[in-house]
């Protein structure tokens, strides 16, 4: 019978069988007249026994002469074994060496430090733990995906070199545009999606943006990715009850598909098990007052900053929302609040176990002329604008959205200490390398 090249996560389905797999050899160790070797092909992780005598002479001195990361092609027999992490083990009769390393692996077993692994965040990938945690965040994209196409949104990819400020102008990336002045790199796609949603109703995106912030914290990278929605016809309450409903949907999903992962890193999931609808909703001079009462100095007018997230965040079970900051903390696009014209209807919201801002969301204002006068207040300039305002000309609509960051979401759902672990190749303010 020809052998059947499969991957290590369908072995299960070939026990008794003879097969191929290609992959990599991630540790080896030696008893003796056995060798056991640890296996690895980016499905799954299996251990491949190769005794002498059951495989050719050649096989076992190639196997002898291996490397940490050769790369090999392992045929041999599946064989059920409970009490391996795979459920299976492969009794190892033949191995063809793709490529042996000359030289040692550089990430070794003893501890290395962060620093020296962000510089081999190439070869950092092959670990166990950035393996769990990106095969989540894969996962979390599929889920958000299918979240939106169920509820007949349409994905609307937007711009990432724009000519409009989204956010703040002193975080922005600039760049040349031939002869037409400076373009940024998108800050957020939400004024795009505000187009969109005028014409399909029910929009979203997901893609990569860029903040210039000068910040060293945890929580910050210069490029992330973010899932944005806009909705016609839907006001800050609507708003906040599709949040709650799309990261309570993917929440479960992770908790569904990832618990090999989350076990892996350790991750207690009874917190995690408790994030359902509704969740808890209070106003930011509610916050203020917490805050104080709590021994953290703030004012009412300042921005929550993350050691005052992190605060409140410890004492909900559940993500919250905090709503209707003071308008000058917030952009321009934001709806003034009827009921306390200092404000306007926002909302973040607020991953529990001190995770802080995941989502930050708003009632856009839909008025021409109120839109016109908060962008001469912020000194924008008006003719980079003149689309926009164009969408309060014809057929303007109450209209609300949301930006979610992804990393910052997967480093809350894993249970990790810096967002720097919940992207491939991470980018901040002092790293560009790899």
């Amino acid at each position: 019978m020809k052998d059947k090249r499969i991957y290590i996560s369908q072995l299960q389905d070939h026990i008794g069988e003879t097969v191929t797999i290609c992959g990599w050899l991630y540790n080896i160790r030696s008893k003796g007249k056995i060798l056991f070797l640890q296996l690895r092909d980016g499905s799954g992780r299996v251990q491949g026994v190769v005794v002498k005598g059951q495989c050719t002479e050649e096989c076992f001195a190639s196997c002898e002469s291996l490397k940490m990361e050769a790369s090999i092609n392992v045929t041999g027999m599946v064989r059920e074994d409970r009490r391996a992490p795979s459920g299976v083990e492969l009794t190892v009769t033949d191995i063809k060496v793709v490529q042996n390393p000359e030289e040692d692996y550089p990430i070794s077993k003893k501890e290395h430090g962060i620093d020296f692994l962000l510089e081999h965040r190439h070869l950092w990938l092959r670990s166990s733990r950035p393996e769990a945690i990106l095969k989540i965040r894969s996962n979390a994209v599929s889920i958000l995906r299918r979240f939106f196409n169920e509820r007949g949104f349409i994905l609307i990819d937007t711009p990432i070199l724009t000519g409009s400020i989204g956010e703040s102008a002193s975080t922005l990336f600039s760049v040349d545009y031939f002869d037409l002045g400076k373009a940024y790199l998108a800050q957020t796609g939400q004024l795009y999606l505000e187009a969109a949603c005028m014409a399909f109703g029910r929009v979203y995106n997901f893609g990569p943006t860029f903040r210039a912030e000068k910040s060293k914290t945890r929580r910050h990278l210069t490029e992330f990715w973010m899932l944005e929605s806009e909705v016609a016809f839907l006001d800050n309450e609507g708003n906040m009850k599709l949040q709650e409903e799309m990261v309570s949907y993917l929440v479960e999903g992770i908790l569904a598909s990832n618990e090999k992962e989350l076990e892996l890193l350790g991750r207690d999931t009874e917190p995690l098990k408790k994030v359902k609808p509704p969740f808890p909703r209070i106003t930011y001079s509610e916050a203020v007052k917490l805050l104080e009462k709590l021994g953290k100095p703030i004012q009412w007018g300042d921005d929550l900053g993350g050691d005052e997230e992190t605060v409140l965040t410890e004492q909900f079970e559940k993500p919250i929302f905090i709503v209707n900051y003071p308008k000058e903390a917030k952009a321009f696009y934001m709806k003034e609040n009827p009921e306390d014209t200092r404000t306007v209807l926002c909302a973040d919201l607020l991953a529990p176990e001190g995770y802080g801002e995941i989502i930050g969301g708003s009632q856009r204002e839909d008025d021409y002329h109120k839109l016109l006068s908060r962008i001469r207040e912020e000194k924008l300039p008006e003719e980079a604008y003149a689309w926009y305002l164009d969408l309060r000309k014809f057929g303007s609509v109450p209209h609300s959205g949301f930006g979610l960051g992804l990393e910052r979401t997967i480093t809350w759902i894993t249970g990790n200490r810096h967002i720097r672990e919940a992207i491939p190749f991470p980018r901040t303010i002092s790293r560009l390398y790899p």
